[in-house]
């Protein structure tokens, strides 16, 4: 396997806005040909881990690119940039990373029509932001890129960020937007039961009755809206287990245990089967 990290920089030409943090990074997890097929080109999945937008979990970034490549899938998990940083940055920064993995198709054999975009909590909203975004030109005409270059063929989605209603988790619109965190024009475009459409690629989404942070509700809204709009969604909710479950195994989990959840545990093999049919 081949590790390394490459750069997102994404320049304040770009966004219109001072730039205050580091930059962004994409590690990357290559598996090696394998002999008997040394030109396969294999399922790419970018990572995006969970924190409000405020932090990124490490619990939802490497271990969930160990699993991936166990599927015979390249992997990366992209530290993003998180407040005070503000929208659309971080989305830029995933755009660019799909590009920067699609345009690597040929030299690190991945397929260029298999590239996932996976998040977890307010990862899964920026996830799902480029599914619902990609062909907007606020998003991809600032990066000088194509629609095409930014478009995810699908996205796995844990008990992900979707609402700023209701049933939002209020601190990840909040630190997304910044100033305008009240704003109601401004949360209803991030609000992405609204912003999902024909276009969105298909849909893998899981989450837990009981998160007692980001209400189950945000995943059956999203579901609603791809259904109506004839996405593929494959849904998946366990009646039990708190939020940010990630693997919901040891591997993940603190000495209280609190997040070591079996019946959850097989989430990551249904998934695979749902990339192998995609």
């Amino acid at each position: 396997m081949k590790q390394f990290t490459e750069p997102i920089r994404i320049t304040k030409k770009q966004t219109g806005k001072e730039k205050v943090t580091a930059a962004a990074s994409l590690n990357a997890y290559l598996l090696d040909p394998v002999s008997v097929a040394p030109k396969r080109l294999r399922p790419a999945v970018i990572i995006c881990p969970g924190g409000g937008y405020e932090h990124l979990s490490d619990r939802e970034g490497e271990p969930i690119a160990m699993q991936f490549l166990s599927m015979g899938c390249h992997a990366f998990v992209l530290n993003y940039s998180i407040a005070p940083e503000e929208f659309p940055y971080p989305q830029m920064e995933l755009a660019a990373s799909v590009s920067l993995v699609r345009s690597h198709a040929e030299e690190w054999l991945i397929d260029p029509e298999k590239i996932i975009v996976c998040g977890f909590s307010a990862g899964g909203h920026l996830a799902c932001s480029l599914g619902a975004f990609w062909n907007q030109e606020f998003l991809y005409g600032p990066l000088e890129l194509t629609p095409e270059e930014i478009k995810p063929n699908g996205m796995i989605l844990a008990y992900p960020v979707i609402s700023s209603g209701p049933y939002c988790h209020q601190g990840s619109f909040l630190n997304l937007l910044g100033a305008d965190g009240t704003n109601e024009a401004a949360r209803r475009l991030v609000s992405l039961e609204y912003q999902v459409g024909s276009h969105t690629p298909p849909v893998f989404l899981w989450h837990t009755s009981t998160d007692d942070a980001v209400p189950v509700k945000n995943s059956y809204l999203l579901a609603d809206a791809l259904t109506e709009h004839g996405v593929s969604v494959e849904m998946h909710i366990y009646p039990a287990g708190c939020h940010g479950l990630s693997l919901a195994n040891r591997e993940v989990s603190g000495e209280d245990g609190r997040c070591i959840v079996p019946q959850c545990q097989n989430w990551i093999s249904l998934a695979k089967t749902w990339l192998e049919h995609l």
